[in-house]
Formats: structure tokens, sequence, C-alpha cells
């Protein structure tokens, strides 16, 4: 083949300290149409190496000064990464000295006297390994490039993401949560905020997926979250909300597994909504036991809202009590064996474990048997314990901004009919127009505990002819609620009427609140006695009002009430 010929041009060191040998394989080299670089010894051939960089050697393994050991090693030094294919010459035919080639760094070996062909096609085989390797590295580093570009674009949206889904009230002294994600995002989702009458709304949420793909409907889901639950809405206004959202913005075959707890801490009841999720736990610290609540609906961003269930689970606790939420990563973590935690081994920890320990041992049980194992899925874990009111206060709640102008005196009536008790919760809307006074938005705790507790009297006593003594008993307050779902489900008459003004006063102001509901009214007076306080489920709520507000005043049947709140700055 000669120059003219060859469509395969390589540089090509040989190094050979015979000049008769060297000779040679240079005039067979330079026939094939290659570029000969010549060193006589061990120390020309790595300057040659240095100066030239060529593509292969050819390095004979005996030679002075430096043998072709020695030089093999700092030429493949000097190579780093870059694939340098060398091939040693060597009259040597023990076997260990032929593998002493290959250790020091040589990839093959060419005995004397030299056969062209063989030359030839060791040449060619190791200017394609060099191609294929050139290949492969030049992907590797465009991968590599294109994963630290992802990962940065991930670690910018993660933190757009962090700060729409903030802590919040997650840092309560009575939660503790724990989140570990497969990838940069977590598919599943925590977020926690207090209402404005103090309860405390938790949801926890399992994407389609891991990754950005499954974080994607997180963002819409937690802005959605935090804006409507800090102004009051209801559990039911905020899962329809979010149900819209995610329906309208996933595509088909991503949804969101969730549950839904609101925390009443003066009733002392917890409202759960689960849709996809495992079962989760309430433990009883008292008699130890656990009660499992499972879910009962689709996830979220399936159905359109009009064919989304809302029904809720109530159930009444004590102080200690504790809820335990978690995605189904802490049910199907597999060991190195390829078998799942499952809930068997859930359970068995909540009976071994005292109630402090309960969060830490599942924790500890989940990791101690998947062990070295890699994780199939994202681990999410939610604790939650009933306390004493005020006593699940947390320090990065966001506090709502003062205006230095707004509402100062003014009048509002508003009308609720039939058609709207059950989808519509006029609170929000008026708690919004309420808070616009200046100064009044930092009472506005308080103000939604006085719409709410007389808004509650007037739908359910009032419009749905509701007995209260019903919640005497936890028999009593399940059935309360179920007959409130369905009376909801059924109401075409009656009103409530919203009559609420305002006046200024010297470094504050007054609140007016008067309602009337088309109702049979109720002994009222029992209810104001100090003396007639419940104890059980019923009738605290009017005397909280009272201690909150200055006045306080039912009139003609119980039917009508007016609330007189004053405050300061």
């Amino acid at each position: 083949m000669t120059a003219s010929q060859s469509t395969l041009v390589l540089k090509v060191l040989v190094a050979e300290d015979t000049r008769s040998d060297r000779q040679i394989l240079e005039a067979i080299l330079r026939q094939d149409g290659h570029h000969v670089i010549s060193a006589s010894d061990g120390i020309e051939a790595v300057e040659c190496f240095r100066q030239e960089r060529p593509d292969i050697i050819l390095l004979d393994a005996l030679m002075p000064s430096l043998d072709g050991f020695e030089a093999a090693r700092q030429i493949k030094s000097l190579a780093g990464e870059t694939l340098v294919p060398i091939i040693f010459l060597t009259s040597l035919t023990e076997t260990e000295s032929l593998v002493k080639c290959l250790e020091a760094g040589g990839d093959d070996f060419l005995q004397k006297p030299y056969n062209r062909v063989i030359l030839q096609a060791k040449i060619k085989a190791f200017n394609r390994m060099r191609e294929l390797h050139a290949t492969m590295s030049a992907q590797r580093d465009q991968i590599a490039s294109h994963n630290r570009y992802l990962i940065q674009e991930q670690t910018l949206a993660k933190q757009l993401f962090d700060n729409i889904a903030h802590d919040d009230c997650l840092d309560a002294s009575n939660v503790r949560h724990y989140l570990s994600p497969k990838a940069v995002f977590n598919g599943d989702v925590l977020v926690a905020a207090q209402r404005p009458s103090g309860n405390m709304m938790l949801l926890l949420g399992d994407f389609t997926g891991h990754g950005l793909p499954a974080a994607i409907g997180a963002m819409p889901l937690a802005s959605t979250f935090y804006g409507m639950v800090h102004k009051g809405f209801a559990l039911t206004d905020v899962l329809r909300e979010i149900n819209d959202k995610l329906k309208a913005i996933l595509p088909i075959g991503l949804f969101c597994c969730a549950t839904f707890l609101e925390i009443n801490f003066r009733e002392r009841i917890v409202t759960v909504w689960n849709g996809g999720l495992p079962d989760c736990f309430i433990y009883r610290h008292r008699t130890r036991e656990v009660e499992a609540v499972k879910s009962h609906h689709l996830p979220l961003g399936v159905l359109p809202s009009t064919q989304l269930k809302l029904d809720c689970q109530y159930f009444e606790l004590e102080v200690g009590d504790r809820c335990f939420l978690w995605s189904d990563g802490i049910h199907e973590a597999r060991s190195c064996k390829g078998e799942m935690f499952g809930e068997q081994r859930l359970k068995a920890v909540f009976e071994r474990s005292d109630p402090g320990r309960i969060f830490d041992a599942i924790l500890e049980s989940v990791h101690e048997f998947t062990g070295s194992a890699e994780v199939d899925d994202d681990l999410s874990l939610l604790e939650v314990v009933m306390v004493e009111p005020g006593n699940a206060s947390s320090r990065s709640m966001p506090q709502p901004a003062e205006h230095n102008a707004g509402l100062m005196e003014w009048k509002l009536d508003f009308e609720v009919k039939p058609s709207t008790f059950k989808y519509f919760d006029p609170l929000p809307l008026l708690l919004s127009i309420i808070t616009e006074v200046p100064g009044l938005r930092s009472h506005s705790g308080s103000v939604y505990t006085v719409l709410a507790e007389l808004y509650s009297n007037a739908l359910e006593h009032g419009v749905l002819k509701l007995d209260s003594t019903l919640k005497q008993t936890p028999e009593g307050f399940a059935r309360y609620y179920q007959l409130r779902s369905e009376r909801l489900e059924h109401v075409d008459s009656g009103f409530i009427r919203f009559h609420l003004s305002h006046d200024t006063r010297e470094n504050g102001g007054r609140l007016m609140i008067h309602i009337v509901d088309s109702g049979d009214g109720f002994p009222h007076q029992d209810v104001l006695n100090p003396r007639n306080r419940s104890a059980g489920y019923s009738g605290r709520g009017i005397p909280l009002i009272r201690d909150i507000c200055e006045s306080l005043c039912y009139r003609g049947k119980g039917n009508e009430v007016e609330a007189v709140f004053v405050w300061s700055n």
C-alpha cells in the first residue's frame, strides 16, 4: 500500500535503540503513509511524546538510559485520559517478561523479527480502538456538560420551588417531618399553614414519578394551598381549587395522591381527607391503640371538581394523641433481597415504641431494613401532635404586612342563599375585606374566630337545624357531621345575612358584626350563662366569642346576634 493509496495517516513514534531495526520499522510505516517520529532510547522517547503527542507508540522493551517499561509508565502518565496505544517491540519470549510489558502500560507486543502484515493489522486495530475511545470520551464529556446544565437548572428551579413551598409552620413544636428526595426535586410535597382561626392545615402529596417532572405540579399546589389557607378558606375549598389547577395543567398520567389534615386545637378535632396515599395512623397515647384512616378518594388532578368527592372523616383527639402520615416510599422501601418493608413491619414499630420515639423509630427501621440497597422512591414521613391551643406556634410563619392606608369607616351587607351553602364559604371573602383596615390585619385570627363561630351556629343550628347535643359523645359527634353533610346536599331554603360595619377610634377601631339567620333560634340565655359552660363538644364557642369581644348580644328567638370587636394597635 502506497502513501497515495492509504486512507489511514497516523503519527507513530518508533523508539528502538538498534539502528537497523528502527530503520526497518520506519520504512514499513512510511510506505503505509504514516508520519514517523524516531527515538533511540527511553528518555528521548518520553521527550518526543511530550512534544509531538503521537497517536501510536512502538516501544522497545530493552533500551539504554531508560528502559521501555519505565518509559511506558511515564508516557501513560503524560497521556492522562487520552488513549495512546503502546506496542512493545521485544525479542523476549518468557511469559513473565511479556506480562511485565503489559503491566508497565503496554497494550500489546510485537516480537522480532517484525512481520509487516501483523504490524499493519495491529496499527489498524489500535486506531479503531483510539477512535472508539475518543468518541466515548466526547460523548461522556457532552453528557457531563448536559448534566451540569440540568443540575444547575434544577437547582435554580428548586430555589424557586422552595420559596413557594416554604416551611411556614412545619417548624412548629408539635410537628416533625422528614423528606428524602430520590432526585434533586422531590416527587413528594409537604405543606403546612395556619388558618386565621388558629387551626393547622397540612397536606402531604405524592406526585407520579420522580424528580423535576413530578415536582412541576407541586408549585401550583403549594401556592394555592398557602394563599387560600392564610385567607381562611375551608379544607374542601382548598382541595377543590388545587384539584382544578392540577387537572388543568398536568398531562394525562400525572396526578397527586394526597392526604389533607385540619387540626382544630380548641375543639380537639382532626379532619382527614385521603386520596390515594397509604392509610395514615392516629395513635392514641393513653391506650396505645392505632387507628388506621383509609383512602376513600381518587388522587388530585384525575377528576373534574364536579365529580371529586370531598367528604371527610372526623376524629376527636386528646392532648398527646398523634397523627402519622407517609408516602408509599415507606411501605415500598426494599431490602437488598428485594423484599418490601410493608405495613406489618410499620405496625410493629408502633407496638414496640414509646409515643415520643415512634417517628425516629420508623425512620431507623426503614433505613436499617433497606441497608445499602438503592432507594426506589421518595421517602416522606409526618407526625402531628394534638396540643393545647396556642402551643403550636411557629417561628417561620410569615407575618402579614400592615398597610399605611386602606378602609377606615364603612358598612357592608351580605346575604348567603341556599344554593351557595354547599359550595361557598363566605368567611375568607369577608375577612379579606375586613383586614383591609389598617392595623386590623394583625387581629385577623380573633376576627376569624368570631365570624366562624357565629356563621357555623347560624348555618348548622339555624338553617340546617342540627342539634348540638349530639356532640356529647364520640359516636354522636360522628353522627352530627354525617347529618351536616347530608342536609347540606339537600338544603333548598333559608338564608344567612351579614351586616358589618367599622368605625375608627383613637389608635384602633370598632368592628360591628351583626348576623341574622332564617332558623327558629335557640335558648341562648342558658349558653351565655358562665355557670352552664359545657364540658363536652358543644356550647364552647359562644363563651369564647364573649371573651374575645367587647359585647355579645342575642336578640329575638336567638336567630339574630350582634358582636362588637374593639381593637387597638
